[in-house]
C-alpha cells in the first residue's frame, strides 16, 4: 500500500470510528500519533525518538500560545454570564409590547430577541432552552399555530452561528489563518439578512393567513407608552451598549477581538451584577462551562492539526485535491460539492468537528477555484446553521423537545423548522449572486490590510 493510500484509509478510518461514538478529538490524536509513527518513522531509532511525538507537541503549543483562540473563553464566558443575567425574560417582554401591532407579534419578538440574545452569546443550544422555556409556552398559549412558534424558536436560536460575535468564526478563522476581524465584518449583513427573511417570512404567513398567529388580547397589549420605554429602557438598551461596544471596537479596530471580548466579559459580569443575578453559585457555574467548552475545542485543534499534519505528510490531501482537479469542475460546481459535503456532514457531527477536522481539506483548494476564504467561511457558517434543524440529527429539534410542552412533538418541530432552512438556503443563493453582500463591508473597512 502506497502512502497516498495509507492517508485516504486513515481519513475513511476515523470516520468510520467516530460513528461508531469514539470522542472525536482523542481519535483523532490517536490515529495521528499511530499513523505519524509509520511516517516519520527511520530505521534504528529509539521509539520516543520519532518525530511524530514532537509534532504532537508542537502542535499543542501553537494551540496554547493562539492570540485568536483567546477570544474563545472571553466570548464564552461573557454568554454564559448573559445567559444567566435574567435577561431574556425582560428583553422579550419589552420586545412584545413593542411590536404589538405587528402581524405574528409573539413570533417576530421571539426572533428579534433570538437575534439580539445571539449576539450577546452565540450559543445556540442555550438561546434554544431558554426561548422554548420563555417564548414558546406564550406563543401557546395565544393560540399559534404549534409548527409555527416551533420553528420560530430553533430557527432563531441558531442565528448565533453566524452574527458576531460567533465562536464559530473565530474557530473558522484559526483554522484558515484568515483575519478574525474581517470574517466578523464579513458575517454581519448576512447573519441579519437571515434575521430580516425570518421575519418577513412569519409575517406574511400571519397576512395570509392570520389562524397561525392571532392577534394579542387587549389586555396585554394595552398598556401605556411609559412602560413600554421603560421595558426597552431596562432590557434592550443596556444590552444593546454591551454588544455595540464590543462589535463596535473590533470592527473599527479599536481593539482584537480578544481585548474587546475581554471588555465584554468584564461589562457582562457589571450587567449580572446590576440585574441582582450576580453571586457565587452564577459565577463557578459560568466559569466551568466556559472551562469545560473551551477544553473540547482546544483539545479538537490539537487532535485536528496533528492529524491534518500526518495526512499531508503521507500525501492524503494531494489525492484530494488531485480528485477535485480530475473533475473540471467550475467554481460554481466546487461550491456546491463543498457545500453539499458539509450539510451531510452537519448530520453525525458538530459544527467544531466540521470547521477543525473536514474544512481544512477543502481551504488548499480555494486559490485553484479563486474563491476568498472569508467568503467561503461565511457560506460554510450559513450551512452550518441547516444541520441544526434538518432530520435525523436537527440538535435544535432535540433541545427545543427537552423543554417543550408534552403535547409539543418532534415532529411537529420538524416540519417546522424545514420552511426557516429553506431560507437560509435561499441567502447563501443571495450571497453567491451578491456576493457584496459578504465582501462590501470588510473591503470598505480594511481594504487590503
Amino acid at each position: 500500500m502506497t502512502d497516498p493510500q495509507l492517508g485516504m484509509m486513515m481519513l475513511v478510518l476515523f470516520i468510520f470510528i467516530i460513528m461508531l461514538g469514539f470522542p472525536i478529538a482523542f481519535t483523532l490524536m490517536a490515529m495521528g500519533v499511530s499513523f505519524g509513527y509509520y511516517a516519520y518513522y527511520t530505521a534504528g531509532q529509539d521509539f520516543f525518538q520519532n518525530r511524530v511525538f514532537t509534532l504532537l507537541v508542537q502542535k499543542t503549543f501553537e494551540v496554547t500560545t493562539s492570540d485568536v483562540l483567546v477570544a474563545v473563553p472571553l466570548f464564552l464566558f461573557m454568554g454564559y454570564l448573559i445567559e444567566r443575567a435574567n435577561i431574556l425574560d425582560r428583553l422579550f417582554y419589552a420586545l412584545q409590547l413593542s411590536m404589538k401591532n405587528v402581524p405574528g407579534a409573539l413570533a417576530v419578538a421571539t426572533l428579534l430577541t433570538c437575534a439580539m440574545f445571539a449576539t450577546a452569546t452565540g450559543i445556540v443550544g442555550a438561546v434554544v432552552t431558554l426561548m422554548g422555556l420563555l417564548a414558546l409556552p406564550a406563543m401557546l398559549r395565544a393560540g399559534y399555530d404549534t409548527k409555527l412558534s416551533a420553528g420560530v424558536v430553533c430557527a432563531g436560536g441558531c442565528l448565533g452561528i453566524l452574527i458576531p460575535p460567533s465562536i464559530l468564526l473565530i474557530v473558522y478563522a484559526a483554522t484558515a489563518g484568515v483575519s478574525a476581524v474581517k470574517l466578523y465584518a464579513a458575517a454581519f449583513f448576512p447573519g441579519f439578512l437571515l434575521a430580516g427573511l425570518y421575519v418577513v417570512y412569519v409575517i406574511v404567513r400571519a397576512m395570509i393567513n392570520p389562524a397561525l398567529a392571532p392577534k394579542l388580547p387587549p389586555e396585554q397589549t394595552n398598556v401605556p407608552i411609559k412602560t413600554v420605554i421603560w421595558a426597552l429602557a431596562t432590557s434592550f438598551l443596556p444590552l444593546a451598549l454591551l454588544i455595540v461596544s464590543v462589535l463596535g471596537a473590533i470592527l473599527l479596530g479599536l481593539a482584537t477581538p480578544s481585548e474587546a471580548a475581554a471588555v465584554g466579559a468584564v461589562m457582562a459580569i457589571v450587567l449580572a451584577a446590576a440585574y441582582g443575578s450576580l453571586n457565587y453559585e452564577m459565577m463557578r457555574e459560568s466559569v466551568y462551562l466556559t472551562v469545560r467548552a473551551t477544553a473540547m475545542v482546544c483539545y479538537l485543534f490539537i487532535g485536528s492539526w496533528t492529524f491534518s499534519a500526518v495526512f499531508a505528510v503521507l500525501g492524503g490531501q494531494t489525492v484530494v485535491e488531485q480528485f477535485f482537479a480530475s473533475m473540471n469542475l467550475s467554481p460554481l460546481m466546487f461550491l456546491l460539492l463543498t457545500q453539499v459535503i458539509i450539510f451531510l456532514l452537519g448530520w453525525p457531527l458538530e459544527w467544531t468537528e466540521i470547521i477543525i477536522i473536514f474544512v481544512p481539506i477543502f481551504l488548499p483548494l480555494l486559490p485553484t477555484y479563486g474563491i476568498d476564504p472569508i467568503f467561503f467561511g461565511i457560506l460554510v457558517a450559513l450551512n452550518t446553521q441547516t444541520a441544526f434543524n434538518t432530520p435525523p440529527v436537527a440538535m435544535a429539534a432535540f433541545y427545543l423537545k427537552g423543554v417543550a410542552p408534552p403535547q409539543v412533538k418532534l415532529t411537529d418541530i420538524f416540519s417546522g423548522a424545514l420552511p426557516f432552512v429553506g431560507l437560509v438556503f435561499l441567502t447563501m443563493v443571495l450571497v453567491y449572486i451578491f456576493p457584496g453582500i459578504v465582501l462590501w463591508l470588510p473591503d470598505y473597512l480594511y481594504g487590503n490590510r
